[in-house]
């Protein structure tokens, strides 16, 4: 779903997000995903450049939902502890407005992390691990009686370290892209 991340919109895109979910039967996934997704589009409407218009997609994909959302900003986020705790040395007072929404996409999802889309612009993803279903996989995208379409977007090479194990999805080698989240503490 293509728009502009005005704060006037991201209200009602929370409202197509979890129809969509409870479309999926994903219930339990609306309020982290909207969340996630609110932190993300504010993430865009604060730092992008040149433009606000982004793409926010999502992809059931087995267990896995992946929600991503794609810029025109080809600078990569700040996302690093150092980079919070600098924040915090320099003006505290700027943590309690600004300088958390990646790190609640990273305390909600599985794993997380961006990818460059050369000079164009770059997609902020997370996962999280849909929860067992009785009956058959819905249907993806516009085949599920969505106008707008949600569809499945494959994802690049990327790095990525997921929250479940602990260790790099990829090498880094592989893909040099940013990357973040560890394992959760016991």
């Amino acid at each position: 779903m293509e728009l502009q991340a005005l704060p006037s919109r991201i209200g009602g895109i929370r409202r197509i997000v979890s129809a969509h979910l409870r479309h999926w039967h994903l219930d339990d996934l609306v309020d982290p995903v909207q969340l996630g997704v609110t932190e993300l589009l504010s993430n865009v409407h604060r730092h992008a450049q040149p433009d606000k218009e982004c793409t926010v997609e999502l992809e059931l994909l087995l267990d896995r939902l992946t929600v991503s959302v794609r810029d025109n900003d080809p600078r990569m986020p700040v996302a690093s502890g150092a980079a919070l705790e600098d924040l915090w040395d320099e003006r505290p007072e700027a943590l309690a407005t600004s300088g958390r929404g990646l790190a609640i996409v990273d305390a909600l999802s599985d794993s997380w992390g961006v990818r460059p889309r050369g000079a164009s612009g770059k997609v902020v993803w997370f996962v999280l691990t849909a929860p067992p279903r009785a009956e058959g996989p819905a249907a993806v995208g516009a085949e599920a009686g969505f106008g707008f379409g949600f569809a499945p977007v494959p994802l690049a090479p990327i790095v990525s370290y997921s929250r479940l194990a602990g260790v790099p999805l990829r090498p880094p080698a592989e893909a040099p892209a940013l990357a973040a989240s560890g394992a959760r503490p016991a």
